[in-house]
C-alpha cells in the first residue's frame, strides 16, 4: 500500500502502553514521500488523531481540526507529542481525507516545537 504525506488513514495502533494513544483511530502520516514510496521501506511516521475533549485547548503540539476537515467525522486534535513510527500493514482501508497545505504547516511546527528542533535561516 502505497501511503502519502498529509493524507489520513486509520490506522490499528496497538499494542500501545501507558498514555499512548490505542485503538483504531485516525492519523496523518508525516514522513516524507521519499521513504513512503519507497517498496523497500516498510516503516511510516504518524500522528494519531484524538476526538478526546481533554486535547481541545490549544497547545504548542497540538493542531485542531475541525469537523469536516479532511473528512474527519468529529472535531478532533492531531498530536503532535504522539509522533511514532509505525509498520505499513497497520493501515485499514484508503485515506479518509487530506490535510490541507496550511493544516500541515502548523503540524510541521507542532512537531518542531515537540522535538525543540528552532527554524534556523538556511545558509
Amino acid at each position: 500500500m502505497v501511503a502519502m504525506r498529509a493524507y489520513i488513514y486509520f490506522i490499528h495502533l496497538q499494542p500501545r502502553s501507558g498514555s499512548e494513544q490505542a485503538g483504531t483511530r485516525p492519523c496523518v502520516i508525516v514522513s516524507s514521500n521519499s521513504f513512503n514510496l519507497e517498496a523497500r521501506w516498510n516503516s511510516l511516521t504518524i500522528v494519531p488523531i484524538t476526538s478526546s475533549q481533554r486535547w481541545f485547548r490549544h497547545g504548542p503540539t497540538t493542531v485542531l481540526l475541525s469537523k469536516g476537515e479532511a473528512n474527519l467525522p468529529k472535531d478532533s486534535v492531531a498530536l503532535a507529542h504522539q509522533i511514532t513510527t509505525i509498520d505499513r500493514s497497520k493501515i485499514i482501508g484508503q485515506a479518509i481525507g487530506q490535510l490541507s497545505e496550511t493544516k500541515m504547516l502548523e503540524l510541521e511546527q507542532a512537531i518542531l516545537n515537540y522535538l525543540e528542533i528552532p527554524i534556523k535561516a538556511q545558509i
